[in-house]
């Protein structure tokens, strides 16, 4: 049995809390809440060193996302976060020109 992966709060707990507060000063209420439950796919395998971009969802990797698919630019305080969102779900955080995102330290 193939096992979930992990939840990106349980990853990235600092980012998942400015995105959440980011979502709600933008009037993306249900997004700020949704983004609590995405899960950590992948990154997104570019390779670029100002690039941390996640994927939260399977999708083909150069797709369009098709219909429903809309952009959320949010207004952080360094760099650059947006994110893919088909029919209401998160599909893909694009972090961009940022310090490096800090792991949760498991006991």
């Amino acid at each position: 049995m193939q096992q979930e992966p992990p939840l990106v709060r349980e990853v990235f707990p600092d980012l998942v809390d400015e995105l959440a507060a980011l979502l709600e000063e933008e009037g993306e209420r249900e997004l700020a809440i949704t983004v609590r439950d995405v899960r950590l796919v992948g990154d997104c395998g570019c390779g670029d060193d100002f690039c941390q971009s996640i994927r939260t969802a399977d999708h083909p990797q150069g797709q369009p996302f098709g219909p429903g698919h809309r952009c959320v630019p949010l207004m952080p305080a360094q760099g650059m976060l947006v994110l893919d969102v088909v029919k209401g779900r998160i599909m893909y955080i694009e972090i961009l020109e940022r310090p490096p995102l800090r792991r949760r330290v498991r006991p």
